[in-house]
């Protein structure tokens, strides 16, 4: 972990581009979507903060964020459960009426007393739809260093407008200012994607807040980054680490699978930058005489009894005698009963397929299960 640094307060959309992950966030906000076998999305930019020295963090919520407040709690499971700084949780609530903000702007005027109470010089912005492990200490360094009023984290990547809905491609100066936004355009090729991450001051962030409430203005991308680039002195600060977008079903999936590549794993993983989340009271998981387990993420608390290949589980899932699961991923609690077959799907929390039921589709395009769910037909 990095040393502290009180100068620079850390704020998390926990809601952002849910919308477009609609079957996931019916029931919870994009942060608390469950991830990898044992995390959930908000764990990652909540441990990018923690492990790079930023210790006060603001999570501004929406809707359905009962699970959110469950998984963080205290913020202890990423030491931030602490008297000076730790983990603020911030209610939602629309300054310009209706309950419920309406973009990123309308958010950071509704909890904009929180941050104008904070005695930190720089704010740093993300969302939880990107999966990635960054160091926010170089993007401050370069933000001083060059003067920047606002500096955009950008990754390197491919880059499809039929299926990355929820991207924004950035195009820059030699002198690597900003240069044109792009929102979800229609174009296919190598682009610098934003993270939805970036590096500003609190006055110059007050300055804008207080602009769009007066206007009414909801989207930062729109309002700043588009309409008002040549005002102010907007860079970019390249990530060259992996990262993996979450706009989709299909992405969520692949972005699981994913996982069980050693490499993916590692670079995103890593032993000096652990990913944090809350720990699980359960037991190691059982294996059965006959089970039969091949290129797969067993997570803790799990029965195994049948054959699992290529899939992704979580805590707590049950798979009965003569059952096979392939290319799935299968959430906690689920229990997967004898003698079925299940291949490319996406099983949410404790769903329950009965004995000798099949379950199968394509893996381009998985199947998805819901919540509570009991398949016996």
């Amino acid at each position: 972990m990095s040393s502290v640094n009180y100068n620079v307060l850390g704020l998390v959309f926990s809601s952002m581009h849910e919308s477009f992950v609609n079957v996931l966030t019916e029931r919870r906000t994009m942060g608390s979507i469950p991830f990898g076998g044992r995390y959930r999305l908000v764990d990652f930019p909540l441990s990018n903060f923690v492990n790079s020295g930023i210790t006060k963090v603001g999570v501004i919520t929406k809707s359905n964020y009962g699970s959110l407040l469950d998984h963080i709690g205290s913020g202890r499971d990423w030491d931030l459960s602490r008297k000076k700084g730790g983990l603020h949780l911030l209610p939602p609530y629309s300054h310009t009426g209706g309950g419920i903000y309406k973009g990123r702007l309308d958010a950071l005027s509704n909890i904009w007393s929180f941050v104008e109470h904070s005695k930190e010089k720089y704010v740093i912005l993300a969302n939880c739809d990107v999966v990635t492990t960054i160091d926010f200490a170089p993007v401050i360094r370069q933000h001083e260093e060059t003067g920047a009023d606002i500096t955009l984290v950008y990754g390197h990547g491919y880059y499809d407008g039929d299926t990355n809905r929820s991207t924004t491609i950035l195009q820059f100066n030699e002198d690597n200012t900003l240069k044109d936004v792009l929102v979800a355009p229609r174009i296919k090729g190598e682009c610098k994607q934003w993270l939805d991450m970036f590096i500003i001051s609190k006055e110059l962030l007050r300055e804008i807040v207080l602009a769009a409430r007066s206007d009414n203005s909801f989207s930062f991308t729109r309002k700043i980054l588009q309409d008002k680039e040549s005002e102010y002195k907007i860079m970019g600060y390249e990530h060259e680490g992996l990262f993996m977008r979450i706009d989709g079903l299909l992405s969520y999936y692949e972005a699981n699978k994913m996982l069980l590549d050693s490499e993916t794993r590692n670079a995103i993983f890593k032993y000096k930058t652990p990913v944090y989340t809350k720990v699980g009271d359960n037991a190691p998981v059982k294996y059965g005489l006959e089970s039969n387990i091949k290129n797969s993420l067993i997570a803790d608390g799990c029965i195994i009894e049948g054959t699992v290949e290529n899939s992704i589980l979580f805590r707590g899932v049950k798979v009965g005698k003569g059952a096979v699961v392939k290319d799935s991923v299968i959430m906690q609690g689920t229990v997967i009963g004898e003698d079925c077959t299940v291949s490319s799907i996406v099983a949410d929390k404790n769903v329950e397929i009965c004995n000798g039921k099949s379950l199968t589709a394509a893996v381009s395009c998985p199947l998805y299960v819901p919540k509570n769910n009991k398949i016996k037909d």
